[in-house]
């Protein structure tokens, strides 16, 4: 970590620059929502929203869903990545909550759903505008606050503390912050480092100019 750099101050301007963008998933209610992160993992965004509208239309609620099966599932997402074991986890998530009204808004119940972790669990309470108990921290966000300096190693969980250690909870909104920075400039193989807001503190941007 990026040691002499007062990262409440230096987070600011990336968190105000993404605050109220949506995550990339276009998803129109909570319940669209949740089906498409446990849909996502290790997969992308793109796919899954493109998969969506079709397996919406053929399930539109949580009590619909809760009565499908794999064979009635599997038309909608087989080209979705460990489609099996999402399947299974869909099926016995939507039979737990049966309605969208029930749909649990807390870190806490929403990693005991089948299919749901951490990552998930933040993005969810991000867009349903609950306040933040943890730091989203997607593959975006594994390779990029190593690059700035806020966190170091590859580990999600550790990344997360680190990150929730630095910054008080009202900035926690940084992981998503960061994501869109990863997604957008902060690429894998030529990042745009001069584009970036974040050069002025970025450990990778001073070590490679």
């Amino acid at each position: 970590m990026s040691a002499n750099i007062d990262w409440v101050e230096a987070i600011k301007p990336l968190i105000n620059k993404y605050k109220n963008k949506q995550h990339p998933l276009e998803y129109k209610n909570i319940y669209q929502l949740v089906v498409m992160v446990v849909l996502s993992a290790q997969d992308s965004d793109r796919n899954i929203n493109n998969i969506a509208p079709k397996l919406f239309e053929a399930f539109p609620d949580m009590q619909s869903l809760s009565r499908a099966n794999a064979d009635a599932l599997f038309p909608f997402i087989s080209g979705v990545r460990n489609f099996g074991n999402k399947t299974k986890w869909l099926m016995e998530l939507s039979q737990l909550i049966k309605e969208d009204n029930n749909i649990p808004l807390t870190l806490e119940e929403l990693v005991k759903l089948p299919g749901i972790g951490r990552k998930s669990a933040n993005v969810i309470l991000r867009e349903a505008g609950k306040p933040a108990e943890g730091v989203i921290v997607d593959l975006h966000v594994v390779r990029v606050a190593p690059r700035l300096g806020i966190a170091s190693g590859t580990d999600p969980k550790k990344i997360e503390k680190q990150i929730m250690d630095t910054l008080p909870v009202e900035l926690w909104d940084a992981g998503m912050a960061i994501s869109f920075l990863g997604r957008e400039l902060c690429r894998p193989t030529n990042p745009k480092c001069e584009q970036c807001l974040m050069n002025p503190v970025c450990n990778y941007y001073k070590n490679n100019r």
